[in-house]
């Protein structure tokens, strides 16, 4: 696996299962930042077969975000099994997605440098058992901010990079090496450089680990000079960006730029500013794994639009 396709690698786990699907849950909303949310969905196919548009689509990708191997805690007592159970439940979607992109964190912090490429190491192999060839990573601060990324890079290559898939470009940033949480000058120059060569309306997708505007900076939930790449997108009538950080869903617009978080695999945190501290929700045993979610989506053709469908870890039957 890497982070562009000439270092993609073929992963040969099976999974047998089958997703299914309850139509009466299935809700479509429209008109948030060009967003469509499918909601209560446990299989992508069952998904757009529902909303009529079953082998139409171009493709679709799936988000993974926030996994924190290596970490432990009463807050999620599966905490060594998650991951395998969200690697599992896409697997288990009745179609493949063309990707799969990880938004950082995908391990837990370590002052040890060693066990920081132990636990990098493991979460490779856990996510090699992946049925998706072409898997994409970035860094989030918990793998990266310690030592500017040389361990993550080590594994997964530049932090920073494009991709270009099916009428869509893709940008990847890296907020998260600085561990001033800042893109830095050098990035935004060649960011700016990249989209010089996009035209106005191309589709753009930029991903991200911390948010790019200030949602909550108290918490630790902005990038410093996140502003400036913003502006560098305003002039692109189609971008939207994906990212993680949070541990939650959140939709918000800038200009007439969407941002969507994604959930986490490990821990959901508490809404911004709901509470006085930063600090995990608890584990709910009457309800395992909520608050945890794996995400796909889909471009919808008309180029403005994207189908955003939330699947509970552990979706997949056994």
């Amino acid at each position: 696996m890497g982070n562009d396709s000439n270092n993609d690698t073929n992963n040969h786990t099976s999974n047998d299962a089958n997703n299914g699907v309850d139509r009466r849950n299935f809700l479509r909303l429209a008109g948030l930042g060009g967003v469509i949310f499918a909601s209560g969905l446990s299989g992508w196919a069952a998904a757009a077969e529902t909303m009529g548009v079953a082998g139409k689509e171009d493709f679709f990708f799936v988000q993974l975000s926030d996994s924190h191997w290596g970490f432990e805690g009463d807050v999620n007592p599966d905490a060594k099994g998650t991951l395998q159970k969200a690697v599992a439940t896409v697997n288990g979607l009745e179609q493949v997605p063309d990707f799969i992109v990880f938004t950082g964190d995908l391990t837990h912090t370590t002052d040890d440098p060693r066990e920081r490429r132990q636990r990098l190491a493991q979460f490779r192999e856990i996510v090699s058992a992946l049925k998706v060839k072409t898997v994409y990573f970035m860094p989030g601060e918990h793998d990266a901010a310690l030592d500017n990324g040389k361990a993550y890079q080590e594994f997964f290559g530049k932090t920073n990079y494009t991709f270009d898939h099916k009428g869509v470009h893709f940008i990847v940033l890296d907020n998260v090496s600085d561990p001033a949480a800042r893109l830095g000058d050098e990035q935004l120059a060649w960011l700016a450089a990249d989209l010089k060569q996009q035209p106005a309306d191309a589709r753009i997708v930029v991903f991200a680990h911390r948010p790019l505007f200030d949602l909550y900076p108290q918490w630790d939930w902005a990038t410093r000079d996140g502003a400036k790449a913003v502006e560098l997108l305003m002039p692109h009538a189609n971008v939207t960006v994906f990212y993680g950080h949070i541990h939650q869903e959140n939709h918000h617009m800038t200009g007439h730029i969407a941002h969507h978080s994604a959930k986490s695999l490990i821990f959901p945190l508490p809404a911004p500013g709901s509470q006085a501290k930063r600090t995990p929700l608890p584990w709910d045993s009457a309800h395992p794994y909520r608050g945890l979610g794996v995400r796909a989506v889909k471009p919808e053709p008309n180029g403005t639009e994207y189908t955003l469908t939330e699947l509970a870890v552990g979706a997949a039957k056994s």
